[in-house]
């Protein structure tokens, strides 16, 4: 798998869930969204995307995870890249 690829084919996922509002993402937790992506190398990417509260107790911020792999033994361990959204719709640590 080529790593640099990869990332930047998560990072232009993940920037669509960045457009979403706090409430639109607050929407997603439950759900993971699986789907296939293609990179100008002709690699067929697997990137799953996830909507989790960051703190369970406090119920407050959310964090996107994102996973990419190529299908190989990579599944294993996915690449991953993830933010944290306030209720305000800042991004946090950032």
């Amino acid at each position: 798998m080529d790593k640099t690829e990869a990332k930047l084919t998560l990072e232009q996922e993940l920037s669509r869930y960045r457009e979403l509002s706090y409430a639109e993402l607050r929407a997603l937790i439950g759900h993971i969204e699986a789907f296939e992506r293609g990179a100008p190398s002709g690699t067929n990417y697997q990137i799953e995307i996830e909507v989790v509260f960051d703190d369970i107790r406090a119920k407050r911020d959310l964090r996107v995870l994102g996973a990419i792999d190529d299908g190989g033994w990579r599944s294993f361990a996915p690449l991953s890249d993830s933010f944290i959204m306030a209720p305000d719709g800042s991004f946090v640590g950032e």
